[in-house]
């Protein structure tokens, strides 16, 4: 951070900064301290405690309910208007003996908060801890290396979401920002169980000229458990 930067974080409530992510796309993130202490960064759902680490995605899904006017799911409000750090979100674990699994899951992608997720991740596994990660699979190609290593470190399963069983509906449905997309995804779920203990790969009943026996062959082709969704039914 720079001299620049640091003194205006001290002095300003309003804390502007920019990223660089790996692809080279710079975003801006804006954040007030008074927001910032109001944001959901965790929240349970039966045993299991879900970690909010970000609200950027690589996909924009048309079906997803925050392009549908809505960041809620079940009672909980997602927005975030920053990237949470580690000392934001350990403080917030509780004890691990009271959760089956703690799930890196929100309304953005987790692998784009990269450091976040692998700091707490790490200290949850310290703990004894059981991690999963919902993920859309595009983590490859938006860091530009295989960060499936890095995740076999501290991640005990993987949910992926391929959501189509061809490019085309792929792009309608889930319009991905980064070109090759669909190809990348394929070839991170060929990989997963090459590193991560369970791998489950979920695609969505109900979506126009999606074949979802076809996504099911797909998926189990790569050594990989099909999930069978229903558009529209929370998990």
């Amino acid at each position: 951070m720079s001299e620049h930067l640091h003194k205006q974080h001290l002095d300003n409530p309003h804390v502007v900064t920019t990223e660089t992510l790996a692809n080279g796309h710079i975003t801006d993130e804006v954040c007030t301290n008074e927001t910032c202490a109001t944001e959901t960064l965790v929240y349970d759902i039966r045993r299991s405690r879900y970690l909010n680490i970000t609200g950027r995605c690589t996909l924009r899904c048309a079906f997803c309910p925050k392009h549908n006017g809505s960041k809620q799911i079940h009672e909980y409000q997602l927005a975030l208007c920053h990237q949470p750090k580690p000392e934001e979100i350990i403080p917030l674990l509780g004890d691990v003996k009271d959760f089956e699994e703690y799930v890196f899951c929100g309304y953005g992608e987790p692998t784009l908060n990269l450091p976040t997720l692998l700091t707490v991740a790490k200290e949850i596994k310290c703990r004894g801890g059981r991690v999963r990660i919902n993920t859309d699979g595009l983590g490859n190609l938006v860091h530009r290396r295989n960060i499936l290593p890095e995740l076999a470190d501290c991640v005990d399963s993987l949910s992926i979401s391929l959501n189509a069983d061809n490019e085309a509906a792929y792009i309608e449905h889930c319009r991905p920002k980064l070109a090759g997309s669909y190809a990348a995804v394929h070839a991170f779920i060929a990989l997963a169980p090459h590193y991560i203990e369970t791998v489950q790969v979920s695609a969505i009943e109900g979506l126009a000229g999606v074949d979802i026996n076809i996504c099911r062959e797909q998926v189990e082709s790569y050594g990989c458990e099909f999930k069978h969704r229903v558009l529209g039914a929370l998990g």
